[in-house]
């Protein structure tokens, strides 16, 4: 009974790190674009947040990565869940060529299950 407590306490606190890391993720000063539809999705379990700033730059928890890593970085995810959920956060001025590599990776890798961050109309702040 002792070690089946012990995992729990650790399932506890391996859930509390996760939460946190997330909510570090939206907190990037990427200015996210407004949309007419834009509303609060349904968070799903394991999703990438992938953070573009206005230059093109990519990042994943904070690290900024390239678009070699990034395609190896996925393709080592996707070979283990294969309903993996992507997120992309480019800022309102990040380059469309720029979002379109990402988007074009994760179309390379077999991942589609990929959705872009926007906010509801008149939601200026995306930090």
């Amino acid at each position: 009974m002792a070690p089946m407590v012990d995992i729990m306490f650790l399932l506890l606190i391996f859930f509390m790190v996760a939460t946190i890391y997330a909510q570090w993720e939206t907190k990037m000063g990427i200015n996210i674009p407004t949309a007419d539809s834009g509303q609060r999705g349904e968070r799903e379990q394991g999703e990438i947040i992938i953070n573009m700033d206005t230059k093109g730059r990519i990042f994943i928890n904070d690290q900024q990565m390239s678009r070699d890593r990034l395609e190896t970085l996925l393709t080592r995810i996707r070979k283990n869940y294969k309903n993996q959920p992507v997120i992309i956060r480019a800022d309102a001025k990040t380059a469309h060529e720029d979002v379109i590599s990402v988007l074009d990776i994760c179309r390379k890798v077999d991942i589609w299950n990929v959705a872009f961050s926007t906010l509801p109309e008149g939601n200026k702040s995306g930090n």
